[in-house]
């Protein structure tokens, strides 16, 4: 079997691509990316002889879906504003495709991937994917589901890449249609910053508040709860706190709108310029705690009671107390592995479903969990009555 690790070079990435190394059955692995200095680095830092690299861009169409051609799988690890043009890449190239956001934009080669008797999974690493695994764990031992309430805190810098700065301002887009809840039937569209509610993380995190965010569960779970009667839907998120308070400010003032001002006689956005900033700064690169939280919630009846089960997980520490999840790594790691891991497991069949489809289609949870256990990564579940 063959990977093509698109964007392999990216801080995320190159962590799932080292869990293919480690621990899947790939005879060859591709990093293929557009920055070749920093491929480069990355074959050299994995040193095994199945590792590869080739230069990618993917606004070139028909180049692309020719490196494409022959691999079984596209792990695809490109921006938000690339993916529609990436997933078109790879459904044309006929391999199966995994991306990390799940934002839509791949839904328009839901045909093609069909055709091709493919599979293309939207949104697996921590949130959007492992949260979905662990929602539809709760709730696949419940009769009905009355509510699900999705959080996480992803404890990193505001932009230690140019693809995490997209991410920030993209979710806060004051305009953005995609930041719904869904509510009694309907998707309900609320601005930045809406349903603040405190959320008690696992240590060393502790207690967050955090609001509605634009996110791929409360769609995906909608879908597949319709048959449980599920009545509230709700995913929300936090970051460093210093993070929030930028970013609270930035909206208050205007700033997330993206305004055009003119510099030094160009026109550009306000906001552009300040994420240019802060990826160039140090504060934009840095942050007191790293490493990912996720708390689902979801409350419902089982033989006629009513129980709330809550999951959380948890993963080394990044004080340099467990080799390689020292700093940055414990949340670049936590988002990666289970990308490879859904990368893994489709290329060894065990998705059936084919065209576009959503994380709770493909997986059977425990089958996660038990892959995020081998490298330390662990799910808990707590159960309350509630009557």
């Amino acid at each position: 079997m063959k990977v093509f690790c698109l964007g392999g070079a990216g801080n995320i990435c190159r962590e799932a691509v080292l869990d293919l190394v480690q621990h899947s059955r790939f005879e060859r692995i591709t990093i293929g990316d557009f920055n070749e200095e920093e491929g480069m680095k990355v074959v050299q830092w994995l040193n095994d002889p199945r590792v590869d690299f080739v230069k990618v861009n993917v606004r070139d169409h028909e180049a692309t879906v020719n490196q494409m051609r022959g691999y079984d799988i596209v792990m695809d690890g490109t921006t938000i504003t690339l993916n529609g043009l990436s997933t078109a890449c790879i459904a044309e190239a006929g391999c199966h495709g995994v991306n990390l956001n799940g934002f839509g934009e791949e839904r328009a080669a839901d045909e093609v991937f069909q055709r091709n008797g493919k599979t293309c999974l939207p949104g697996f690493g921590m949130t959007p994917g492992v949260t979905q695994m662990m929602a539809m764990h709760a709730a696949n031992q419940l009769d009905t589901v009355d509510t699900v309430r999705v959080s996480h805190g992803s404890y990193r810098p505001i932009a230690f890449s140019k693809s995490i700065a997209e991410t920030t301002t993209y979710e806060y887009d004051p305009e953005l249609p995609g930041r719904v809840v869904y509510e009694n039937g309907q998707f309900v569209q609320v601005p930045p910053f809406a349903r603040p509610r405190e959320i008690q993380l696992p240590e060393p995190y502790g207690k967050t508040v955090q609001y509605i965010i634009p996110h791929a569960e409360t769609v995906t779970l909608a879908k597949a709860l319709a048959g449980k009667g599920v009545k509230l839907i709700e995913t929300r998120g936090t970051w460093p706190p210093a993070n929030m308070q930028l970013v609270k400010a930035l909206y208050d003032y205007g700033f997330m709108r993206n305004d055009k001002i003119q510099v030094g006689g160009q026109e550009v956005g306000i906001l552009d310029c300040i994420a240019q900033y802060l990826y160039n700064s140090k504060e934009g690169k840095e942050t007191e705690l790293y490493g990912y939280s996720l708390h689902v919630e979801v409350t419902g009846e089982r033989d006629g009671r009513k129980v709330q089960h809550t999951l959380t997980h948890t993963h080394p520490a990044s004080d340099g107390s467990a080799p390689g999840w020292a700093g940055l790594r414990a949340y670049t790691r936590n988002v990666g592995i289970p990308f490879a891991i859904a990368a893994q497991l489709i290329a060894d069949g065990a998705v059936k479903a084919t065209g576009v489809i959503n994380p709770e289609e493909a997986f059977d949870p425990s089958d996660i969990f038990a892959e995020l256990r081998k490298r330390g990564i662990f799910v808990h579940e707590e159960i309350t009555c509630l009557e």
